[in-house]
Order: structure tokens, then sequence, then C-alpha cells
């Protein structure tokens, strides 16, 4: 090789290395800054992309989790409050076929009626208050719950809401009923006892519905996780081997300085010649 005091070839050969290593340097310290080795679209165009769709996916699926939520908690409070109709309606068959007993004395058919008419209201409030932000199940004329299945909206599931109201299509006696006399108990007792079939069969359908979306809600959980899990085997970045990379790059620079400086002194030695 020629020695030139206007060109030195070593030093551009040292100095371009080092430049590298300083590339390398800076991409692995901004790699351990964000945990990421995919962080914009400029480290690596495709990658980013598919990452960032994940994402959406993930992202939308939370609208999806918070709709099964609501609607889960509207099932439950309905079959709560439906649980404690059910319960009452037990309560009240006793009473009535209590007073259906013609032998039965004046002050006992009086006491039984007043339990009759108490349980009857409780009945009627239990389904007035069975509402949660502002849906209500159970009540004449309640309302049905939708919830959103997939990210597209185009899958819905839907829980019937079912009528627990006294005097409606399954508590069939009406709200002014009485048990005054064994007769009007007697009648009583006949609608009673479907209302009650009437009323476990409503709950049941319901339990399922709300079965229903427990499992889906479960599977939506999963494949968010497994969305968020694929983003993060994308652009995650491999903290032990960038540590590692780190510490390499750090020496390979210190020595690239080294040899930068000692490719500037070798044209000194061409003094020497003049000497």
């Amino acid at each position: 090789m020629e020695n030139s005091i206007n060109t030195n070839v070593g030093a551009y050969l040292a100095l371009q290395n080092l430049t590298t290593t300083s590339m390398e340097l800076r991409t692995t310290q901004g790699r351990i800054s964000t945990g990421r080795k995919v962080d914009t679209a400029v480290d690596n165009g495709s990658t980013w992309a598919i990452a960032q769709n994940l994402r959406g996916q993930s992202s939308s699926l939370n609208a999806v989790r918070n709709s099964l939520d609501r609607a889960q908690s509207t099932v439950d409070v309905a079959l709560s409050a439906g649980g404690n109709v059910s319960d009452l309606l037990l309560q009240m068959k006793e009473k009535v076929l209590a007073a259906s007993d013609r032998s039965l004395d004046s002050t006992s058919r009086s006491a039984l009626a007043e339990d009759f008419k108490v349980i009857r209201e409780a009945i009627k409030k239990t389904v007035a208050n069975a509402d949660f932000v502002g849906t209500n199940m159970i009540k004449t004329g309640g309302i049905n719950v939708r919830a959103l299945a997939n990210v597209d909206g185009n899958s819905i599931i839907t829980v019937v809401a079912q009528s627990l109201a006294v005097g409606g299509p399954n508590i069939t006696f009406s709200i002014n009923s009485t048990i005054a006399t064994s007769t009007l108990a007697s009648s009583v007792l006949d609608k009673l006892n479907v209302s009650i079939i009437n009323v476990n069969t409503k709950l049941g359908i319901m339990g399922a519905q709300s079965k229903a979306i427990g499992l889906h809600l479960t599977f939506v959980r999963k494949l968010q996780d497994s969305l968020d899990g694929g983003v993060g085997n994308l652009v995650d970045a491999d903290m032990a081997k960038e540590s590692a990379k780190l510490q390499s790059l750090q020496t390979k620079q210190q020595l690239g300085i080294q040899a930068v400086s000692i490719a500037n002194q070798s044209t000194s030695s061409i003094l020497s010649l003049f000497r």
C-alpha cells in the first residue's frame, strides 16, 4: 500500500467501521429503552404493519368484553331477582294452601290473607327494582339484552326478557287477588301452581343464556391474550440478548476509536523519511 499525506485509507476504513458500530449501538440502546425490536415502521415495515393490525383487533375486543360484561351483569341482576320471586311464590303457596282449608277460623284466615298480601307486594317490588343501568328484564315489557360477540359488530348474543310481573303471562294471578275465603284461596292456588312452574322454567332459560354469555366472554379473553402474545412475539426484544450485544458493541466502539487514532498517527511516520 502506498503512503500518502493526502489520502489516509486506513483511517477511512477505521472510521467506516466505527460509524457502523455506532449505528448498531444506537439500535441496541433503542431496543433496550423501548423493550421492542420493532418500534416504528422504519425498523421493519411489514412486521410493524402486522403488529398494528393485531393491536387494533385486541383493542376492539375491549369493546366486545365491555358489552358482554354489561350484558352478563344485567342478566345476573334479573336472575337474582327472579330467584327471589320464585322463593316468595313458594312462601305464598304455603299461605294459600293453608287458607284453602274450609275449617279455618276467621282470625287465622285474616292473618293468612294479610301475609299473602305482603308477599304479593314484595314480589311486585322485587320485579320493579330488578334494574341494572336502566335495563329491567323481568318487568312487564322488559328489555331484551343484546351483547356484541365479535369485533365486526355483526354477531350478537341475545338474552330474551321474561316477564315475572304479577298478573302477567307467567305469574297468572291478578295484582288484586286475595285469599279471604277458602273458595278464593283454592282459585288462587291453581294459578299459583302454574305460576311457580312458569317462573322456574323462564329462569332456567335465562340461566342457560347467561351461561352462553359467560362462555363467550371466556373465549374473548383468551383470544385477546393470544393476540397480545402474538404482538409480543413480533415486536418485543430479547432483553438478555440485547444486553449482551450492548456490552460487545461498547467494547467494539472503544476499539474502533483506538483504530482511528492509530490510523491517523500512521502518516506521521512519513516525516521520519525527511530527517
